[in-house]
């Protein structure tokens, strides 16, 4: 690899505000963030990476207040803002710093585009350029400060190459036709909203699993839940580094009253550390108010039968233009077209506006595939 000059550190307001200035003369720069999803309790953004030629800056957000002077970068339209798997880049950029990010580009969505079966950032460096990254902090703690060298140099790296990558795929795009598709694309990923962590009402109701057990049984999974949740933001750690989910899921279902019974399923550890306190939920989950089940509302077998002939199209296409089958029709739009069962290309364009290029291409399939038997 390559020796390179050194990354700038952006911890001040002046330096940010001289690197604004600097990224704000430049029509396409390439951005990453890495955050501490592993390590705490509430994730948040650690470290925002920004490359232009020439130059790589790592802009410390746990150091500045006020990260304001940003926000005419991500939205201006005639900056274009080069990401590799954009989509949860842009939820976090949103979440913690409330970011209006217009016109996208995604290095990795276009390979997944083209049909590349490997579209990871070290995978297409090497496969482009002959470059080596080492991925081993991957799984980094990025609140951790001072940060190494070694993760410094490391960050820069997820930005530094992605202007060239970019324009060797642009070109791809091009080439196969599917330039415009492309486009649709980073459009929808740039609108892509959300808090970046699953807010789901009680924490027990995405557990997998948990389908099998009684009314008695997913009372006492709510209460352990609850107690881990309060726990892990007590401790500022990931809840499944308190008790994971499948040792939970085996106390719910065994339901032992004594620390001897939770030998089976926790360290010695674990037992010393929280074993009185899941005993504690247990009985509170034995004697609570049975919890509501959740009843999820099928659709008709109408409706159903038409996405099963949805799914069967999607995944016939996908083999045939050798992409996979959320290429040809994300699932969000299957679901919509099976719903509300369009009858002509207006109806299905009205479903599908984002996606002119899907229109042209796909639209009269789509419909022949819906079409009553014998209206085919």
């Amino acid at each position: 690899m390559p020796s390179l000059p050194s990354p700038f550190w952006i911890a001040t307001p002046s330096r940010l505000q001289q690197m604004t200035g600097e990224l704000l003369r430049h029509s396409s720069i390439a951005v990453d963030t890495e955050s501490n999803s592993l390590h705490a309790y509430r994730e948040q953004v650690c470290l925002i990476q920004f490359s232009i030629p020439n130059a790589d800056y790592l802009v410390d957000p746990l150091a500045l207040d006020d990260l304001a002077p940003l926000a005419p970068i991500f939205s201006d339209p005639d900056i274009e803002k080069i990401f590799h798997a954009a989509e949860y880049d842009v939820v976090c950029l949103r979440r913690d710093f409330n970011f209006d990010i217009i016109n996208i580009f995604d290095t990795m969505q276009s390979a997944r585009i083209l049909g590349y079966q490997q579209v990871g950032l070290d995978a297409l460096l090497k496969t482009k350029f002959d470059i080596t990254l080492n991925k081993r902090f991957q799984k980094a703690d990025w609140a951790t400060r001072p940060l190494s060298a070694e993760l410094l140099n490391y960050a820069r790296f997820d930005t530094h190459y992605l202007q060239a990558l970019r324009d060797l795929i642009q070109n791809e795009l091009e080439a196969a036709g599917r330039w415009d598709l492309a486009r649709e694309e980073f459009i929808r990923l740039a609108r892509l909203c959300g808090n970046g962590r699953a807010e789901i009402p009680g924490g027990w109701l995405r557990l997998a699993g948990k389908q099998k057990f009684t009314d008695r049984q997913l009372t006492i999974l709510k209460e352990l839940c609850d107690w881990r949740d309060i726990q892990a933001s007590r401790m500022d750690r990931p809840a499944f580094k308190v008790v994971d989910d499948k040792r939970l899921l085996a106390i719910t279902e065994a339901i032992p009253a004594s620390l001897r019974d939770l030998e089976p399923f926790l360290t010695a550890h674990q037992i010393h550390r929280f074993g009185a306190e899941i005993l504690e939920a247990i009985s509170r989950g034995r004697n609570a108010t049975l919890v509501q089940r959740p009843r999820p509302v099928r659709p008709n077998s109408v409706i159903l039968r038409r996405l099963d002939l949805l799914n069967q199209w999607r995944k016939h296409s996908a083999q045939k233009h050798h992409i996979e089958s959320d290429i040809i029709l994300p699932k969000a739009w299957m679901h919509s077209i099976a719903e509300k069962n369009p009858q002509t290309i207006e109806e299905l364009a009205a479903i599908m506006a984002n996606s002119p290029w899907r229109m042209e291409h796909f639209g009269a399939e789509i419909l022949k595939v819906i079409a009553p038997k014998g209206k085919k």
